[in-house]
């Protein structure tokens, strides 16, 4: 087991802490517990693999993410506040290249915080997403971000 795995998780399991916490200092003793409880957990449920997060693909995610989710957020916005309410929901299903694991999970929660969207199901290789309006890109728009999360975890979508 490397030590800096080890360091990390640990670092992210405080930081996890002290919001939860909201900053409060007099229950880091408990919080040491919990936080070194958590680190071992998640190393024996979730040992570390070879391959590693690259910053420059990750940045370009989190810039990806936040443009999608304030643009996607004005476009509902929009919607909800028109006169007449023009909605055309309806449920999308997409072939997924990733495969299956993290990458497909993080497409999944992805899709699900960004507005106008849900994730409802993840079966073999099909994303399930209801979709607000099926007028939006929303295909074009999951196969960019498939394309984003191909390049961070480093595989061929």
């Amino acid at each position: 087991m490397k030590p800096l795995t080890v360091f990390w998780r640990g670092v992210s399991f405080a930081l996890l802490w002290w919001v939860l916490a909201e900053g409060r200092m007099d229950g880091w003793w408990v919080g040491l517990c919990g936080v070194a409880a958590a680190t071992w957990a998640s190393l024996r449920l979730s040992p570390p693999r070879a391959g590693r997060l690259r910053a420059v693909p990750l940045l370009r995610f989190l810039a990806f993410f936040l443009w999608n989710s304030v643009r996607g957020g004005w476009q509902v916005a929009r919607l909800a506040l028109r006169p007449r309410l023009d909605l055309a929901p309806t449920t999308l299903d997409l072939a997924v290249m990733l495969p299956a694991g993290g990458a497909r999970q993080l497409m999944l929660n992805t899709l699900s915080l960004m507005p106008g969207t849900v994730g409802v199901g993840l079966d073999d290789a099909t994303l399930r997403l209801h979709v607000l309006d099926s007028r939006l890109p929303v295909a074009r728009e999951a196969r960019a971000l498939e394309a984003h999360i191909a390049r961070l975890f480093e595989v061929a979508p």
